[in-house]
């Protein structure tokens, strides 16, 4: 894993820089400060409610923070709509996933294309099956009648159809049988050895420690800690004060 300082700071592919985001008037997010270097993969943590999503819908653009900046590739993103982000190779993959129910996992695919992008890895549809071999074998059938795991396996196809450089991944274990969490596993660390950048949402420290390389933790909105996988592993109080039900 590659957790050195001067891999991340050389490499800065995304930075978010003291956001502040609201849902009406709640202040959900505070002084949210955090960045990802180049195929490095950041593990946002925390209990439910916590703040987890709304840092990733606030970085997307869907909740546009109220406060704060949010660099993508050296260009200040805040502000532009969700479409112009994921233009700029900013690929998000929701918790609620938001396939097409009534188009096949061919045309869900076709959705999310776009065209060859200058340092980020490029997907065709023969590369997604090889990742994703269960879509392959269902490419015709509506999104609606695949399983859940298929459906996430399908949101993330989807995503990199985009040929993100950089993508979010909220809480992509949720709700799935085991030896679906394997292949999200198996899944999550080839894009990092295509070089993507990834932030994933988790509830669950035992699939992030499979594959981030640090870790940010949100209580009620604020960053609590941030550390290597490996120091928060060693670290028995925060865990306890953070994460535990």
């Amino acid at each position: 894993m590659s957790t050195s300082a001067e891999f991340i700071w050389d490499h800065i592919m995304l930075k978010v820089s003291g956001i502040h985001s609201y849902y009406g008037r709640a202040h959900i997010l505070s002084e949210i400060s955090l960045e990802v270097g180049r195929g490095e993969i950041l593990a946002l943590l925390g209990r439910n409610g916590a703040g987890k999503s709304t840092t990733m819908k606030s970085i997307i653009g869907l909740v546009p923070p109220a406060k704060g900046t949010i660099e993508f590739l050296g260009e200040n993103i805040q502000g532009m709509p969700p479409f112009m982000i994921a233009r700029k190779g900013l690929g998000y993959v929701p918790e609620d996933r938001r396939i097409f129910a009534a188009l096949s996992i061919l045309e869900n695919l076709e959705v999310g294309r776009q065209p060859e992008r200058q340092g980020a890895p490029y997907w065709t549809l023969e590369r997604l099956f090889d990742l994703f071999p269960n879509l392959a074998e269902l490419r015709d059938r509506p999104g609606g009648h695949i399983s859940g795991g298929e459906q996430q396996m399908l949101t993330i196809a989807r995503t990199l159809m985009g040929n993100p450089s950089a993508i979010l991944l909220d809480e992509p274990s949720e709700g799935l049988a085991p030896v679906i969490v394997e292949k999200m596993i198996e899944t999550i660390m080839t894009l990092k050895s295509e070089g993507l950048s990834v932030i994933l949402s988790e509830q669950n420290l035992s699939f992030a420690s499979y594959v981030a390389d640090r870790a940010t933790i949100i209580e009620k909105g604020q960053i609590r800690y941030e550390g290597t996988i490996d120091e928060l592993q060693k670290n028995p109080d925060v865990r306890n004060a953070y994460l535990s039900v």
